[in-house]
């Protein structure tokens, strides 16, 4: 029985250089290559040992081989400035709590985009966002709303509950505030500007 990850399918001739003899300790190292055809897993691992150094790689340093290679061959980014989206947290810390969100697309690189929530800037890879399919005119109101929630999120006056408020509609799923929604928003508005 063989043991050796991904070497099955090569020759003894295939393991004569060094960094071929370098197998993973642990199964954090090998994770990330899962949903990998064997012959890229092999070639994930040769490259990642480069990176390395000639050394066994850490996980991080497999997944950062996988997601270099991924980035060549991904297609162009799909979407287009004043886009509406919704934001899916996946594996992304940065965006804990924030998955679900709705957000304006203000800049679109070319495998990421930076969007505007209900709580500030943040820049995402593509697959990090999800299309709603808004029409032109439903952008745009989303876009006024955006606007509306962030002139009072950057007064830095706000209270929890009117923070609340904001992140409730930061959180919709539709493309328009309810009349009761409008007027709660006016409301925040109002007191904040006599504050001001």
């Amino acid at each position: 029985m063989d043991i050796t990850i991904g070497c099955q399918n090569f020759g003894i001739d295939d393991l004569t250089t060094n960094s071929s003899q370098i197998l993973p300790t642990s199964e954090g190292q090998v994770r990330p290559m899962t949903k990998l055809e064997p012959q890229e897993q092999w070639e994930v691992w040769q490259t990642a040992v480069e990176v390395a150094g000639g050394k066994v790689p850490s996980g991080r340093v497999v997944k950062d081989v996988i997601e270099r290679i991924m980035e060549r061959t991904k297609a162009p980014n799909p979407y287009r400035v004043g886009e509406v989206c919704q934001i899916l947290a996946k594996d992304n810390p940065e965006l804990r709590g924030k998955g679900g969100c709705w957000c304006i697309v203000s800049h679109v690189g070319e495998f990421s985009c930076t969007v505007t929530a209900w709580d500030g800037e943040y820049t995402v890879r593509i697959d990090h966002l999800k299309p709603l399919n808004y029409l032109e005119s439903e952008c745009q109101q989303m876009q006024l709303i955006s606007d509306r929630i962030s002139r009072l999120r950057d007064s830095g006056k706000l209270e929890a509950p009117a923070e609340a408020v904001l992140k409730c509609l930061g959180e919709l799923k539709r493309p328009y505030l309810t009349a009761f929604e409008e007027e709660l928003l006016s409301f925040i508005e109002e007191k904040y500007s006599l504050l001001g």
